[in-house]
């Protein structure tokens, strides 16, 4: 199909308010910066002078944040702990003015990642996590907040960082939910769970998740084409997109495959994108957008995180001028 940049324009301006259900791992990003002027005596590592430390949303609460971001009404159910990095993450989202009404709070450790960064560079990250899966008890509360939302969402999104929240028990209960009501599903995968990921509208892999899932090196477009159909047939789903960075991105359904090349102009830090891209993809669908429209809508918005550092989002007037500015 061909895709009109008022066409576009006219999607992004149809995002308000549009309810998107996000289930998944809830993280909370730290960012250190500072600036390195010296090698440590100690050993041959970087000494980093802090300067100041942020923090953000992360894993499914970034999904949620550029949902917010876009005009959109994030619907966001997780697991937090009771912990500092719990609290702190319940109060960005409150900044955000996204609903913290559907976490269940546990005594589960909140993922908590730190990222040391210096002169824009990142240095080194540490992950402070449980990733067991959760338990059976933490499944049923899930599981009865997604019934309380289900009949408000346009489209669901699942995102799963392997952190526990989503696994076999899960899936098991919430996916079929959806198909019987009718909402489609679009599903950020790990390879762990492949298993489990059906019934689903729409995976959107990266190309190191897809040539896992598929058993198919990716290097030329053909292989792509060949990962991208094995994708299709070996979840059952009516989509797959593969994002491939610098590449850009190939939406693939039963009867087509589309390439869509980058939009980046710059890229500082890849961070969260893939956040971006589901969060895009699925308020774009419920905004009206077929999968194609929907799929260039996600990729002028990625192209427009990759040049911020850090887990980041875009409102939707930036994504409205990337449309402009970069067809």
């Amino acid at each position: 199909m061909a895709i009109r940049i008022e066409r576009l324009k006219s999607l992004v301006d149809n995002f308000q308010g549009r309810a998107i259900l996000v289930l998944g791992d809830l993280m909370l990003d730290d960012f250190i910066w500072g600036r390195v002027n010296r090698i440590s005596p100690e050993a041959p590592v970087p000494v980093v002078d802090v300067e100041t430390e942020t923090f953000r949303a992360g894993g499914c609460a970034n999904v949620a944040a550029n949902v917010r971001a876009l005009g959109g009404h994030p619907l966001t159910i997780g697991v937090i702990g009771r912990d500092d990095a719990g609290a702190r993450l319940k109060m960005l989202l409150a900044e955000l003015g996204i609903d913290a009404g559907h976490l269940v709070e546990d005594d589960r450790h909140t993922t908590l990642k730190t990222r040391i960064v210096a002169h824009g560079q990142q240095v080194v990250r540490t992950d402070r996590e449980d990733r067991s899966p959760v338990g059976s008890k933490l499944v049923d509360a899930l599981a009865r907040q997604f019934d309380k939302v289900l009949g408000d969402a346009a489209v669901i999104v699942v995102s799963d960082y392997d952190k526990g929240v989503v696994n076999e028990e899960l899936l098991g209960r919430v996916l079929p939910r959806a198909k019987q009501a009718g909402v489609p599903v679009f599903l950020d995968p790990k390879v762990h769970h492949a298993d489990y990921y059906r019934p689903v509208t729409m995976m959107t892999p990266n190309r190191r998740e897809a040539e896992l899932l598929s058993g198919i090196a990716i290097r030329e477009r053909a292989s792509v084409v060949e990962a991208g159909n094995k994708l299709l047939e070996r979840f059952e789903c009516p989509y797959v997109l593969i994002t491939l960075g610098e590449d850009g991105m190939s939406l693939f359904s039963q009867d087509a495959a589309h390439d869509i090349p980058a939009s980046a102009l710059e890229v500082f830090d890849v961070t969260g994108a893939g956040d971006t891209v589901i969060a895009t993809m699925a308020i774009a669908h419920a905004a009206g957008a077929a999968m194609e429209e929907a799929a260039w809508l996600a990729n002028h918005a990625a192209g427009v995180v990759v040049g911020k550092i850090g887990t980041a989002s875009l409102t939707r007037p930036e994504l409205t001028h990337a449309i402009e500015s970069r067809s």
